[in-house]
């Protein structure tokens, strides 16, 4: 009979939910033609046996490192599930890489098969990483793969016994990360079952998650925000996942889900905002929400709008959310929560409670976790969750990792009398104006807020002054690229700077704007497969043009 104490690892988990409710469904995978395919417990455990049995029989070395690259998907995860049932290791690959870097990962983990699934060269980088992955290596492809001359998931399932799982130890190595990094080459992160678990076992401690919580699964999970959040919660707790078909239809895939928990970045949650301003205006908004009767009956259709209606709770994550947005989603009803934590300790790391939150502050440490300031008010935290090292690469994990066993995060950061923590900027985007004075940021990033901006970035090394790069909601573009007018934007641009600067020390105070031409994309370069800003890549594209825009003497400068 199934019990908890069989729940050590996400294998373990798989195994007691498929005894436990082996005919609720656990997965549902729509398809670009509109139909779904819902998966239940008992269904998954018997495909992911079924492929172990076909790795078992390839007489691939015991611990060997199977590669996944493909957009999120059912077989995503049961892959997963069936390259640690075999008794290997898993090793996911963004969609969105250069196939320079997909080479370099292959090859540096020493993969020895490659699971490839959902995939289409439109919005992720196949037609460039196809031509880089090794004629020798083995590749089974998943449902909605771009390669049918492959051995195909589906076949390979109908013609295979259920193997006998090799459970794992706890203490075994299960997957490794490479970070999605902004500089260098990615590190691959260790990462063993008992680190990832932990995460799980720590949230029931602070959170109330039952096996009837609903998500959607649309964010990368080669990213360890995903894969902690969204796969190792729903294996844990046994929940029904939805995936998100592509980005035309991602409203009516959040409709489907109806999600009582979402998780999402800071990027997308700017973009939901922005497109709730295009439809309903700040200013008609204060009026509508200030109105005794009519105000919840607004604000509900808001979050019904967005599909999140039915979400108890949202987390946001991966990078900084201004105060004045967070503040905006929990006016409506939706209680955002911001946490914190890094690919090196599995995400693991602080998290605001519910009803306990602090805008502005990533909350306080989860159960288990220690943390504190060192030298330049660097965040160090020790967790559950930590990494076993990098792979490969000795001298790094010596480097980040202090003799006592704390991470080094690389975050600057104010902890309160409370223990709530406010993570300021990264000890790397500090900059020196000629001035020779430092500029943190991220913290001036954050007070600027205005409905056509969707994302900015401080920069300015070297300069007199710092300036801001503003780049411009979709909706915003369209309109002026139908010939809508830029002297009221203008206007409203430069007053938001004005107030941004009122807050400012002097040698942080912007000497202007610039409203920028080229989107920021992961395909370009500009940003992480979890949609922060590359900020060395942008002030490498900018820093031939700062001169000449310093030169106009102007509050608000148009590249276009």
């Amino acid at each position: 009979m199934a019990d908890e104490s069989q729940k050590q690892t996400s294998i373990h988990c798989l195994f007691y939910w498929a005894e436990k409710t082996p005919d609720k469904v656990y997965l549902t995978q729509p398809f670009s033609d509109g139909s779904t395919e819902d998966i239940t417990w008992k269904q998954a455990a018997d495909q992911v046996l079924r492929m172990a049995t076909y790795l078992n029989g390839l007489g691939i070395p015991e611990r060997s490192n199977i590669a996944i690259l493909g957009k999120n998907s059912a077989h995503w995860i049961l892959s997963d599930l069936a390259i640690w049932a075999a008794g290997h290791v898993s090793v996911p690959l963004y969609p969105t890489l250069n196939g320079d870097t997909a080479a370099y990962i292959l090859e540096h983990s020493e993969a020895k098969l490659l699971f490839l699934g959902k995939m289409d060269g439109k919005a992720d980088g196949w037609n460039d990483i196809r031509d880089h992955i090794p004629a020798d290596l083995p590749i089974v492809s998943l449902p909605m793969s771009p390669r049918d001359d492959t051995p195909k998931w589906v076949e390979i399932i109908e013609q295979n016994e259920p193997a006998e799982p090799k459970l794992p130890d706890p203490d075994d190595m299960s997957t490794i990360v490479y970070t999605s990094g902004s500089t260098g080459r990615p590190k691959g992160v260790m990462h063993s079952f008992r680190t990832m678990i932990a995460a799980a076992h720590g949230l029931q401690q602070i959170f109330p998650v039952s096996n009837e919580e609903r998500m959607l699964s649309y964010l990368p999970l080669a990213h360890v925000a995903e894969r902690a959040a969204v796969e190792t919660q729903s294996l844990y707790y046994g929940f029904h996942l939805y995936f998100a078909n592509s980005l035309d239809t991602f409203q009516e895939d959040l409709q489907r889900a109806k999600p009582t928990l979402f998780f999402s970045v800071p990027r997308l949650w700017m973009k939901f905002y922005l497109a709730i301003n295009s439809k309903l205006p700040p200013k008609k908004q204060k009026i509508l929400f200030n109105l005794p009767v009519l105000n919840k009956l607004v604000k509900k259709k808001v979050l019904k709008q967005l599909g999140l209606d039915h979400c108890r709770a949202a987390l946001t994550g991966a990078a900084p959310l201004s105060a004045d947005i967070i503040g905006w989603y929990r006016n409506l009803g939706l209680e955002l929560l911001e946490v914190y934590g890094m690919s090196e300790n599995f995400g693991y790391s602080h998290a605001n409670r519910p009803g306990q939150a602090r805008v502005g502050t990533v909350g306080v440490t989860n159960p288990g976790v220690e943390h504190r300031l060192a030298e330049g008010e660097e965040v160090q935290v020790r967790s559950p969750s930590q990494m076993l090292g990098y792979y490969k690469n000795e001298e790094k994990t010596r480097e980040d990792i202090t003799e006592d066993g704390f991470l080094k995060t690389g975050d600057m950061g104010e902890i309160d009398a409370e223990g709530y923590l406010r993570i300021t900027g990264r000890v790397k985007d500090l900059f020196k104006t000629s001035k020779g004075k430092y500029v943190v940021p991220v913290p001036i990033e954050n007070r600027f807020n205005h409905p056509k901006a969707e994302v900015v970035c401080v920069a300015g090394a070297n300069q007199p002054q710092p300036c801001l790069m503003i780049l411009l909601s979709e909706e915003a573009r369209a309109d002026l690229d139908a010939g809508g007018s830029r002297d009221e934007l203008e206007k409203e641009l430069a007053q938001e700077l004005d107030a941004v600067n009122r807050e400012c020390e002097g040698h942080e105070k912007l000497a202007f704007a610039v409203v920028v031409k080229e989107p920021w994309t992961m395909e370009n370069g500009m940003l992480t497969p979890t949609m922060k800003i590359k900020r060395n890549v942008l002030e490498d594209f900018y820093n031939r043009r700062m001169d000449d825009w310093f030169a106009q003497k102007k509050k608000v400068v148009w590249e276009f």
